[in-house]
């Protein structure tokens, strides 16, 4: 599915690795990084010269990340790993440098017709899988004095959507741990925040659009025109490269004083 927008002028888009930032020597781990906001976050950690541990379960998806990232300063390491494999996922952790929490999933459903199965992967996708990461990377972080923990969350870690109770859980669960950890590791020189766009043009947000059509009853491109952006003051989505940008910044020495946030990207939404 081709992802509709509004009409309007076009944006010019995010300048290339706009935030200086020299990562040279660390190692980030990136969890969804086969695709759309994660597989940003990986090649901008590696532009920098991070060694990034890509962790997805899409073999495929890390494949071509890792193609992509052949000559850039850091390098790319593909993990295939399913997150609900909680011990797997602390384990994979360790030794890591910063962290960025990105992976999730999405459906869309009244509260009485939401499968609990669903809900339950959800939560541990989103949220238990997040924490058991944070876990496994705090005794390195502590150790040196030094990390970042970056927590991908969403408008709708701030702002609740009816037939989305399981991913508006996860994502309010995220922003409260993504504080907690802020405040344990602050003596520890570990900054923790969130970063929470609004619809970023994913595979996800697609899949969204159809569900969001299936529920109301109306085409595509009303769910974007009426729905997604009715709260946004800027009527286009969030494009990955720009979210990466942002997680670039809150790893940024000029961000060292920044922890226990959340940075909304959402075109004026959580402005009303």
């Amino acid at each position: 599915m081709t992802v509709p927008t509004s009409p309007g002028p076009a944006s010019p888009g995010p300048a290339p690795h706009s935030v200086a930032l020299d990562l040279v020597g660390r190692t980030a781990l990136v969890t969804g990084a086969a695709g759309g906001i994660g597989r940003a976050c990986a090649l901008r950690l590696a532009a920098a010269g991070a060694k990034v541990r890509a962790v997805d379960r899409d073999a495929g998806g890390l494949a071509d990340l890792t193609e992509c990232a052949a000559g850039l300063a850091g390098a790319v390491e593909p993990h295939v790993l399913d997150l609900t494999d909680l011990d797997a996922a602390e384990h994979a952790a360790a030794g890591t440098d910063i962290l960025v929490n990105n992976a999730g999933l999405q459906l869309v459903r009244p509260i009485e017709d939401f499968p609990p199965d669903v809900f339950s992967t959800v939560l541990t996708v989103m949220l238990e899988a997040p924490f058991r990461l944070v876990r496994g990377a705090l005794p390195h972080m502590y150790g040196q004095g030094w990390g970042r923990i970056v927590n991908i969350s969403s408008v709708h870690g701030l702002r609740a959507s009816a037939y989305k109770s399981a991913y508006v859980a996860a994502k309010h669960g995220l922003e409260g741990l993504s504080k907690v950890a802020a405040l344990e590791g602050a003596e520890h020189g570990v900054t923790s925040n969130c970063v929470s766009p609004g619809y970023v043009r994913t595979p996800l947000v697609e899949q969204q659009i159809a569900d969001q059509s299936a529920a109301h009853g109306i085409p595509a491109e009303r769910v974007v025109s009426e729905i997604m952006l009715a709260g946004s003051a800027l009527k286009r989505l969030v494009e990955p490269e720009e979210v990466a940008e942002a997680v670039a910044y809150v790893c940024s020495p000029p961000a060292s004083f920044i922890t226990g946030a959340s940075l909304p990207l959402d075109g004026g939404w959580t402005a009303h």
